[in-house]
């Protein structure tokens, strides 16, 4: 590998634990509209599309469908409710801050690409003292399109001024997949986040448990990225 890689990172499930704030927004919301809560646990696997889709699934729980305008109108009132407490319980996954560090000192250029609104993105990451290890921190606002369409990944690394060929994308679910095989990055999956689908049925390059594995998978990727 001639140069260190980019390495980019989804952001809901794979940098953050953020479950509990965005469940907590979206509970907020159906309870306006005369709806039972959901439960923490069986609603993390409904986060990962955006909040118009989380609120969509959160619907469907109860059997209820609404038309586009209360779909925005719910939409607006979860996002103005989550930026208010973004990160209250939110918190980054063990060992995040150091494979950060380590990649860093490697010579890595770190990004995010993520269905999170880009300002959202950016104000999760502030208040959590993440925001300065990322060259481009983008959402699906950002460039108007969202994973898995691969012109956000490929978008996201020329704002973080990388390289397509030596970039690495790390997820949790499969769009993260979806748009690393679409782009032709290799990717690595990361098995504590939120995805219907068990993350290793969707066969990623390398599979961690833990952030503290992360260098050592980027590193191993490197005769995949030479090759390509």
């Amino acid at each position: 590998m001639a140069a260190p890689p980019t390495v980019v990172f989804d952001l809901d499930g794979t940098l953050v634990d953020t479950a509990p704030d965005l469940i907590n927004a979206l509970n907020f919301v159906l309870r306006r509209e005369g709806l039972p809560a959901v439960p923490l646990q069986s609603a993390r696997n409904m986060i990962g599309a955006g909040a118009r889709k989380l609120i969509e699934r959160g619907l469907e729980l109860d059997g209820r469908r609404v038309g586009l305008d209360d779909i925005t109108r719910l939409t607006n009132d979860f996002i103005d409710h989550y930026a208010a407490h973004i990160a209250d319980e939110s918190r980054p996954f063990e060992g995040i801050e150091e494979a950060l560090d380590d990649l860093l000192a490697l010579g890595c250029r770190l990004a995010v690409c993520t269905n999170k609104l880009e300002w959202l993105s950016k104000l999760l990451l502030d208040q959590l003292g993440l925001s300065s290890r990322f060259a481009a921190i983008c959402g699906a606002d950002t460039f108007g399109i969202s994973k898995p369409d691969p012109a956000i990944l490929r978008q996201t690394v020329a704002r973080a001024g990388g390289e397509l060929a030596s970039t690495v994308m790390v997820g949790d679910a499969g769009t993260d997949i979806g748009v690393a095989r679409r782009a032709g990055v290799p990717v690595i999956g990361v098995s504590f986040g939120y995805t219907e689908v068990p993350i290793a049925d969707l066969k990623p390059d390398r599979l961690i448990g833990h952030m503290r594995d992360l260098p050592g998978a980027v590193a191993s990727l490197r005769n995949i990225l030479v090759t390509r």
